[in-house]
């Protein structure tokens, strides 16, 4: 089985000299494949024993650009964390929020007091690092208590190198926020606060980085090749674009389709003449949709894929690029939707599912326009329909009326701002992914 050390996995993992198969194989023991490549997990490290930098302790001090001051206790990985500050509500699955791509760039907050009290699992992880550029927490378990526990969190951020700042009254920091809207900020030791003012003077905005190149894969692999399915048909083959992507789409596509795990830049012309897919994925991801580099690479290719009538699925920022290939206009939020219990409207069917979300961006509703934005602002400039396709909004956030999903009318394509694949959380939205597959072999059949 080849490994494929993939999706920039942290330098200290790779220096460490591991050279096991990682333990992310989403085509492994599916029929009809036989040699599928594997990937490091992010937990690797910790199952390989590589050797851990020392841990940061002593008192430590986080400042917030609108002049918020808080004091805590320094853990994790030495050095200074800096970056947007955002929460997440969820009460577990905090080893795949940690390592959860579209996280690139900011300073997490957890709003659950008590976060490592089941460790770190092996092949547990959303990807192979861990991407926050700092941690919050009220209080950080440091002697985990569950069977399957390899370590605690505070190893898996000093084998990546992320520093984290606990004893922290994080229901203060949820509330500034909620109130004021994200925010930039920096911690590291009281010491050096004044260093700390400094560096957080010069700080600027991680949506100015193009953060999907950061985190997505360099060059195409099939992740399941020649699967077939229960009657041992093959399976159609999918060109998934990568902005980011979590392990667990990739299992849940990989159930559904052969898939080919593409970089976002991926031309459509590539995926069809080399790769030759009967529909295409976009994934989830971090920053601007708006942002020049990658990001709008991807954005192209959607609206390609949708003049040539091919299936097309995409999930968080895969959504907000086809809706910026739709016309649309996309925005910065308040303070986004983190966690694992938004519930999100169905217009056509009236059902509410209970969701799990991770995004600081939203499209802008065709009628209502920009709902829960932030003070600054932020959003794309007016666009044009790339695709020449109609737009429906399909679904939405019940809290907010924020806008969660797309039909393209007369097309075989929608998004959803949500992640139907999120584990831990709810499953309401799981089915989605069938109906993909549904439309895609309605598609082949000639239907659309």
């Amino acid at each position: 089985m080849p490994i494929i050390m993939g999706v920039r996995f942290r330098q200290k993992l790779m220096s460490g000299g591991a050279t096991q198969n990682g333990s992310f194989c989403p085509g492994q023991n599916q029929r009809g494949v036989t040699d599928a490549p594997s990937f490091a997990d992010a937990a690797d490290g910790l199952s390989f024993g590589i050797d851990l930098p020392p841990s940061a302790e002593g008192p430590g001090l986080l400042l917030t650009a609108d002049g918020g001051r808080y004091q805590g206790t320094l853990f994790g990985a030495q050095g200074y964390g800096e970056g947007e500050l955002v929460f997440t509500t969820g009460m577990m699955g905090y080893q795949e929020s940690l390592t959860d791509p579209s996280f690139a760039g900011q300073v997490l907050t957890f709003t659950y007091p008590l976060i490592g009290n089941y460790g770190i699992h092996a092949g547990a992880s959303e990807s192979s690092g861990v991407w926050p550029r700092g941690v919050v927490v009220r209080h950080a378990m440091h002697q985990p208590d569950h069977r399957h526990s390899i370590a605690p969190v505070e190893d898996l951020l000093r084998l990546h190198n992320v520093p984290g700042i606990q004893g922290i009254d994080t229901r203060s920091i949820t509330r500034r926020v909620r109130e004021l809207g994200t925010v930039l900020c920096v911690f590291g030791p009281a010491e050096d606060e004044d260093l700390l003012r400094s560096r957080l003077k010069e700080m600027t905005s991680p949506d100015l980085e193009d953060l999907v190149e950061q985190v997505s894969i360099s060059s195409p692999v099939v992740l399941n090749p020649g699967a077939l399915d229960v009657l041992d048909q093959p399976l159609p083959r999918l060109g998934a674009l990568d902005c980011g992507i979590k392990f667990n789409i990739l299992r849940n596509l990989c159930r559904h389709f052969e898939v080919v795990w593409c970089p976002p830049e991926t031309s459509f012309d590539i995926l069809t003449n080399e790769y030759q897919i009967d529909a295409l994925f976009c994934s989830n991801g971090p920053g601007d949709p708006a942002h020049t580099g990658k990001a709008t690479m991807a954005r192209n290719t959607l609206a390609q894929a949708v003049q040539a009538r091919l299936p097309v699925m995409g999930i968080c920022l895969g959504h907000q690029l086809m809706g910026l290939a739709s016309g649309l206009q996309t925005y910065k939020m308040r303070y986004g939707h983190r966690g694992a219990n938004q519930p999100v409207v169905d217009l056509k069917t009236g059902r509410v599912s209970i969701t799990s979300q991770n995004h600081g961006f939203a499209v802008a509703d065709p009628d209502a326009g920009m709902l829960a934005a932030h003070p600054s602002g932020a959003c794309s400039p007016p666009g044009e329909n790339l695709h020449g396709a109609e737009v429906t909004v399909r679904f939405v956030n019940a809290n907010d009326r924020t806008v969660e999903g797309l039909d393209l009318v007369g097309h075989p394509s929608f998004t959803v701002q949500f992640h139907p694949e999120a584990c831990p959380g709810p499953h309401d939205a799981a089915p989605l992914f069938e109906q993909f597959r549904d439309i895609v072999d309605r598609a082949l059949g000639g239907e659309y």
